[in-house]
């Protein structure tokens, strides 16, 4: 028994890793198939992805949903804006340099506050305080740009080895920068997965699912989800200093409660009990919204019709239904051989 249990898990850990190789692949040679908007959306993809695997460290590892996510967003796309507007223009490198410790300082203050409520106060609570954030940039007009924003113009990439101007500059940037957020992106997969998986990772689970026990084994429970909303406010954060290069343009609309909630659609589209959810969610949602847009001018109504039926019919998301398909295909299997 424990032969065939061993064997199942090594089965199931070659297919995982076939899978995201695959994918892999697939991504790196996607510029090559597919016109420069396409790539665009594609970064702007990648870039939702690394939201909402940020934010489901709190929602489907530690069991806290946070309404508040956008101001870690904002704050680093506004630290690029800042850092362009006042230091000058840099490369990328620069700007994460400048941003990661902006943002991680960010969602440690925050964190400390809000982790000490749980359920409805810690989400009510992380609300507050990203529209606190929304209303100070938005009425400190001589700092922020107010409703009209901050400009961030193309950064140069790997240390300034390469910039981009001239007729071909956006094409050569969307290119580049499409590369540049994909090694980004794999890295962050890579390292959440890491996080998930560890002995830190399982007790947050374990906290999740029953904290008077995890209590009672002598873990730190406010000291677990504080650091738990650290690193998930660090990596939406993250998502923020890449998306605002590419975006050009960093205003209030990215700290709105309206923001917080599509990080929360991409978690609930893809499935927040499975690590590779948010990332479907946040690719899917990415292009879900920018048709839709185009296609009629009450693209939110076609957004929130979306949500109540994958609430109704797919309450596992994309990934949980796809999953459980597989499960019962490979029962039916089973159940048939001789």
């Amino acid at each position: 028994m424990v032969a065939q249990i061993q064997a199942f898990q090594s089965r199931s850990r070659f297919g995982l890793w076939s899978a995201a190789a695959a994918v892999v692949i697939l991504l790196v040679l996607a510029p090559f198939y597919f016109g420069t908007y396409q790539i665009q959306l594609l970064i702007y993809g990648l870039i939702a992805a690394i939201a909402a695997l940020g934010f489901n460290l709190l929602l489907g590892y530690t069991g806290l949903l946070s309404f508040g996510h956008s101001a870690y967003f904002g704050v680093g796309a506004y630290t690029v804006a800042f850092a362009v507007e006042h230091l000058g223009p840099h490369s990328m490198e620069f700007y994460l340099l400048v941003g990661l410790p902006v943002v991680a300082l960010t969602s440690a203050l925050f964190g400390y506050v809000c982790v000490r409520h749980t359920q409805i106060f810690f989400g009510i609570l992380t609300l507050a305080i990203s529209q606190v954030i929304y209303s100070l940039a938005l009425n400190l007009y001589w700092v922020t740009g107010g409703s009209d924003g901050l400009r961030v113009p193309r950064p140069a990439l790997l240390f300034g080895a390469l910039s981009f101007s001239g007729k071909s500059g956006f094409q050569d940037f969307i290119t580049s920068y499409y590369y540049y957020v994909l090694a980004i992106f794999i890295v962050s997969v890579a390292l959440m997965w890491v996080i998930v998986h560890s002995p830190f990772g399982k007790a947050l689970q374990g906290i999740r699912d029953n904290e008077v026990r995890a209590r009672f084994l002598g873990l730190r429970i406010r000291r677990f989800r504080w650091i738990a909303f650290l690193v998930s406010g660090t990596f939406t954060g993250l998502a923020g200093i890449l998306w605002a290069p590419l975006n050009g343009l960093t205003t209030p609309d990215v700290l709105y409660w309206t923001f917080s909630g599509e990080i929360v659609f991409t978690a609930l589209l893809g499935g927040f009990r499975n690590f590779t959810g948010p990332i479907v969610g946040g690719i899917v949602f990415t292009y879900l919204k920018t048709y839709a847009v185009a296609t009629t001018s009450y693209w939110q109504l076609l957004l929130g019709v979306v949500l109540v039926t994958l609430v109704l019919v797919l309450p596992t998301g994309i990934v949980g239904a796809i999953s459980r398909l597989g499960q019962r295909l490979r029962q039916r299997h089973e159940g048939a051989a001789p």
